[in-house]
Parts: C-alpha cells; sequence; structure tokens
C-alpha cells in the first residue's frame, strides 16, 4: 500500500535554544520557527537530535511540544521527536505529543542498551500500535551503534501507522535495498544534508536537514529542483553549498550548527552538558565559512 508522506521537501531538525538560565527560551523559538516558514520549510522538527532532547526532562519535552504546535498554527508540519532506550517513556512521549497534535512522531533506534532486529520491531510496533498519529523511523546508527537492516525496514512498513524513516546511515546500499523492497510503503526522507541530492534522486521524498535551521531557503529550493526533477539544477545548488553542509558538521552535531547561529546574532544560548564549545581551530573553520557564504562579514 503506498503511503502519503507526512511531508515532502525540506523539514528542518530544529534547535532547542535557551536563556542565561539553560532554560528553553520560548520567544526566541518562535522567532525560530517564524523564521522556518518565511524561509519556505514544509516541516519542523523538534525534540530531535539537533534539538538536544537527550538532555530534557519529559515535562519541558512536552511543554514545549505543545508550544511550537501553538505557535505554528498549522503553518508547516510539526514532528516531535519520541525516541528513548526505554519503550515505555516514548510511549508516553508519543501519546503526549498526538495530544499536542503533532502532524508525527520520530522515533529512534533504542541507544545503549541496543537490541537486535527482533526487538526492534518489537519496540517500534508496540509505540505505533498505541497512537493514531503517524511515525518516522529513525535511522542513525553513527550514535545509536545499532542499524535497521532491509528486511526489518520491510517488516515495519507493513505496520499502517509507520510513515517512513529518517535514513541517516549513509549507507546507499542500505537505502537501495530498502527502496527496492519496500516502494512507496515506506517513505524515506534524508538524515544528512549531504546526501539529500543523490537520495531523492532514487525516490526519497526530502530532507530532514541540520543546515536549514541558517539557509531554510536554499535547502527549501534544493528539495523543489529534486521533486521537479531538475537534477541538473540541484546538483548545481548542492556543489554551491556543499562545503556550508560539510562545515555544520565540523564538530559533533548540534555544536556547529548552534555555534553558527550564535555568531550570526541570532542569540540561541549555550549548549546543555555534556555537549561542550568546539575548539578554536573549528571554530575558526566555521566563522570562516560563514563568511565565504556571505552571511558573516
Amino acid at each position: 500500500m503506498s503511503k502519503t508522506p507526512i511531508f515532502t521537501g525540506s523539514g528542518t531538525a530544529m534547535v532547542t535554544p535557551f536563556d542565561k538560565d539553560n532554560k528553553i527560551n520560548y520567544s526566541k523559538m518562535a522567532e525560530l520557527i517564524d523564521l522556518q516558514y518565511a524561509g519556505g520549510t514544509s516541516a519542523i522538527i523538534i525534540n530531535g537530535t539537533t534539538g538536544e532532547n537527550a538532555t530534557q526532562p519529559l515535562d519541558e519535552h512536552e511543554a514545549f511540544v505543545d508550544f511550537c504546535v501553538k505557535h505554528n498554527a498549522g503553518r508547516m508540519k510539526v514532528i516531535s521527536g519520541v525516541g528513548s532506550n526505554d519503550t515505555s517513556t516514548s510511549i508516553r512521549l508519543a501519546k503526549a505529543a498526538e495530544a499536542s497534535g503533532v502532524d508525527g512522531i520520530l522515533m529512534v533506534t533504542p541507544y545503549y542498551n541496543r537490541t537486535n532486529q527482533a526487538g526492534l520491531v518489537q519496540h517500534f510496533t508496540y509505540v505505533a500500535d498505541r497512537v493514531n498519529v503517524p511515525m518516522i523511523l529513525y535511522n542513525v546508527p553513527s550514535r545509536t551503534t545499532v542499524s535497521i537492516t532491509a528486511d526489518t525496514y520491510k517488516i515495519l512498513s507493513q505496520h499502517p501507522n509507520i510513515n517512513g524513516v529518517k535514513e541517516a546511515s549513509g549507507d546507499f546500499s542500505l537505502f537501495s535495498r530498502t527502496r527496492a523492497i519496500c516502494g512507496d510503503e515506506l517513505n524515506i526522507w534524508s538524515g544528512n544534508d549531504d546526501n539529500t541530492v543523490p537520495m531523492m534522486a532514487m525516490g526519497a521524498k526530502g530532507v530532514i536537514s541540520v543546515a536549514s535551521n541558517i539557509v531554510p531557503a536554499a535547502v527549501a529550493e534544493l528539495c523543489r529542483l529534486c521533486l521537479d526533477g531538475d537534477f541538473k539544477a540541484a546538483s548545481e545548488l548542492y556543489f554551491k553549498y556543499s562545503d556550508f553542509f560539510a562545515k555544520m558538521f565540523v564538530d559533533v552535531n548540534p555544536i556547529p550548527v548552534k555555534t553558527a547561529m550564535n555568531m550570526l546574532g541570532m542569540e540561541v544560548g549555550e549548549l546543555r552538558l555534556p555537549l561542550w564549545h568546539m575548539t578554536e581551530e573549528n571554530e575558526a573553520k566555521l566563522r570562516q565559512c560563514l563568511v565565504n557564504y556571505g552571511l558573516l562579514k
């Protein structure tokens, strides 16, 4: 069965702005949401890796979702991360997100107490069975040390409430095999800015982007060109921004993107420990990149 994707095009993996007391800066988040809408972003993804969800207490997580849905007011799709290495915690977050009115939930593979492929099926299915909001799986083995296989994707694609996957493994063999056996039963979004064009050329529906926190219009245009089938123009735009995409990962995400946003006067605040400042060398590389792209003088 073909599944209509929750969104197509550019989705932004939003940073979470903090104030001087390291609490969520809600007024700044409202500004960031408005910026994304003005830039042509199709969906905002909150409480994900880029949003430092691992350091969010559950009540803060839930209140933040509620605020973002209300401020967005239906302008873009809102997808909330609900991933955990504790299935019961994911259930709580998923149900709260559903009650807040999100358009989708994003659920990463369990980390630390990593499971086998059968356990992945049980983990995702257990949550998908208990909410009515569509789920996007999230495969990022560089962080979790476990990867979803193509055969497991095939099993999960049969669940009517599992809409697709954010594929951030960088494994094109896995991606192409998954596309071959799942087809449109499982929508796929690139989880890496530098994989967007080739993945969309093979049927991905868009990207969940870090770079679009800063250049939302460029990423939205990149996706539009791909969706229109103009891969020559899309490739040219990608080549233009390739160094920018690379510099967003000169250190562990979201350290570079948040640092860059602060350099640009966007005032998104500090990182929460254990995340910490990048080295002076990397900071200099990042600053020069922003200058090269005309974003910083």
